[in-house]
């Protein structure tokens, strides 16, 4: 059997981490011949809930579960980690003001990217989920001074997976049927959900819808999914960010199909004029736990425009947190 995969999930007793370590356990993530160990980490007030759920994944059996560690002690949850999926965050309370939530969680982020870097496995992944999750895997990597900043990635594949749905929806297919859908820039409103490149069953996803429903209904409908859940919920989304999670991972550990590209927030590298010092939002293509940022994709006026208007809220929330990068 092969040697167990160390995975941390920080959060791991609220609603996504909840929903996300049973997957994980279960060999949704990286197929059933991998053994995991799963390492807990929580707030030393969430500890009572976190052994809770460490009892229920004790009760499942899973025969790919190994080991299970529960801890409010950062050194010892990232500890010797292969994958860091980085859930727990600040969320934003009656009155606060943007500014105030990115400076408390860049706070949080800069603690956990010091412990991965001293801890983890030098070939550790990480993958924020807490939001600002773009600004908030800028800071933990900025403060991991020993690994490359491309094993430092944001999720977007809930926005991505999202869109694969609607546009399911809309042009009576199934969601296997589509490729090269993508979100570009930021997750959250400036996001650009995107279906010039898309393809339905091999026909280009604009001959089967207008332009008038891919601008004004798919877009905003992705962009504020979100807030239509918690509307309906009276909750944020749990189940389906956990999905998208689990999907994220297994796209850069396992890679991505033949032919098809997924939405990953990562390190800019200067692709179609994106600043350098930002995590956006791209297509990319995964090989062997690597990632690259497909090229070449025409881009028409009105997306270099939304393009920009994500940067621009990327390098704004930089900003507002430069002060507090190394």
């Amino acid at each position: 059997m092969k040697p167990a995969v160390k995975v941390t999930i920080t959060g791991a007793a609220g609603h996504i981490g909840y929903a996300l370590v049973f997957r994980i356990a279960s060999g949704a993530m990286f197929g059933q011949e991998q053994p995991v160990i799963l390492r807990l980490l929580e707030i030393p007030q969430s500890m009572s809930a976190l052994s809770g759920v460490r009892m229920e994944l004790e009760d499942c059996a899973f025969p790919l579960l190994h080991d299970i560690v529960t801890t409010d002690d950062a050194a010892i949850g990232f500890r010797d980690s292969d994958y860091a999926i980085l859930v727990g965050a600040k969320p934003r309370s009656k009155g606060m003001e943007r500014k105030d939530l990115i400076t408390e969680n860049a706070k949080i982020f800069s603690h956990q990217g010091r412990a991965i870097n001293d801890h983890a496995s030098r070939d550790v992944r990480v993958v924020v989920v807490g939001n600002p999750a773009n600004t908030n895997a800028l800071i933990a990597a900025a403060n991991a001074p020993d690994l490359d900043r491309s094993q430092f990635t944001a999720m977007t594949r809930l926005d991505h997976n999202r869109a694969l749905g609607q546009l399911a929806n809309k042009t009576n297919t199934l969601v296997a049927d589509i490729s090269r859908m993508t979100i570009w820039g930021n997750h959250s409103l400036t996001q650009y959900p995107h279906i010039d490149h898309c393809l339905v069953d091999g026909k280009p996803a604009l001959d089967l819808v207008t332009q008038d429903w891919a601008v004004d209904h798919f877009i905003p409908r992705i962009q504020r999914r979100g807030a239509e859940i918690i509307e309906a919920r009276g909750l944020s989304s749990a189940a389906s960010a956990a999905d998208a999670v689990v999907d994220h991972v297994h796209d850069w550990a396992l890679g991505t199909p033949e032919d098809d590209w997924v939405s990953m927030s990562v390190h800019s590298d200067g692709s179609y004029g994106i600043d350098e010092g930002v995590v956006f939002s791209y297509p990319v293509t995964c090989k062997a736990g690597k990632y690259e940022i497909v090229q070449g994709l025409d881009l028409d006026e009105f997306s270099v425009s939304r393009l920009k208007a994500s940067e621009d809220e990327l390098l704004g929330e930089r900003a507002i947190i430069q002060e507090l990068l190394p």
